[in-house]
């Protein structure tokens, strides 16, 4: 199947996830209740559809950052939840509750960009300087270096008695997304759209910063428009929705492995298929412990290992 066949039937089957999404929840409802039931199109148009909406639009960017952050430092084993982006998003929330703490969303957003910006100039700083010989030892950095500014949001969170509050950034999950809640993600959809315009520079930028300047590419600007899309991606989906962890470092990598590593032809594959996986693990969450709900990060988790470890063995197959 050709890599276009495989987008479209992909697309076809988002679609029928989506729409059998809308009718999962605590309170049953079907497509008849729509026509007689006014109580029901409320509803879904209050929950259900802004729920659906955002776990599209959080898995497709978060996948579609996850790959451009590959591409920036050349790692197929990074992506920005867990290299310092998304903890670093989460301290820009905090910032923003202890010292305005009436600020509008839009400002958390801003000050979330800004600090998960800074988060992500420090973690290319700190591999800059390692051996690229030792590929591994950047995600094992990544790690450590989001894991310890992970740490830093969480004491002082302590401190200010606000360890709850901050939990809320730090486990990412849709129940309580609502009409009026989620707006904002629609500039990470926009985001997300626009590095598709960028795809053959970030790919260029993966082949390294020398080849990249004799090619007539200026790496620099690239780099940091790289770095722009996935911390406003990241921090957008924090101050929504939370933190979901490797979301970005997945679906990129089972891409690659089934179409290879065009990613002007790929990035639209990542992007489907980011959607797809976040939207199945929202829903299986919704129905696993029903009427209870688990946190679609705990899931994807889950899900997610599941079929990177099912590809290792697996022969890539281009088409």
């Amino acid at each position: 199947m050709t890599t276009r066949h495989t987008f479209w039937a992909g697309l076809i089957g988002l679609t029928l996830l989506s729409f059998l999404s809308l009718f999962i929840g605590v309170i049953d409802v079907s497509p008849r209740d729509l026509i007689s039931d006014q109580e029901t199109f409320e509803l879904l148009v209050i929950s259900r559809f802004p729920r659906t909406a955002a776990t599209l639009i959080c898995g497709s960017t978060l996948a579609i950052a996850g790959a451009i952050m590959q591409m920036l430092v050349r790692n197929r084993f990074v992506e920005p939840m867990t290299a310092g982006t998304g903890q670093g998003a989460a301290l820009g929330v905090l910032i923003v509750t202890l010292t305005m703490p009436s600020a509008s969303i839009f400002t958390k957003m801003t000050v979330a960009s800004l600090v998960a910006l800074a988060s992500s100039l420090g973690f290319l700083a700190i591999i800059r300087k390692m051996p690229p010989t030792q590929p591994l030892l950047v995600p094992l950095v990544g790690l450590i270096y989001g894991g310890l500014i992970g740490a830093a949001v969480t004491f002082v969170a302590y401190q200010a008695d606000l360890l709850q509050y901050i939990g809320v950034w730090m486990n990412g999950e849709f129940s309580g997304v609502l009409q009026g809640r989620y707006e904002l993600l629609w500039i990470a959809a926009g985001v997300g759209a626009l590095t598709y315009l960028a795809a053959d520079q970030f790919a260029i930028v993966g082949l390294g910063r020398a080849t990249s300047i004799n090619l007539g590419l200026n790496y620099s600007q690239v780099v940091l428009i790289g770095l722009i899309a996935f911390s406003v991606v990241s921090a957008l989906t924090v101050t929504t929705v939370g933190m979901i962890p490797f979301v970005g470092l997945v679906v990129p990598n089972i891409v690659s492995r089934l179409a290879g590593d065009n990613l002007r032809r790929t990035l639209p594959l990542v992007a489907l298929m980011g959607a797809g996986l976040t939207l199945i693990c929202d829903i299986l969450g919704r129905i696993l412990r029903y009427p209870f709900e688990i946190p679609v990060g705990t899931v994807f988790g889950v899900v997610g290992a599941a079929l990177f470890l099912w590809l290792l063995y697996r022969r890539p197959q281009h088409g």
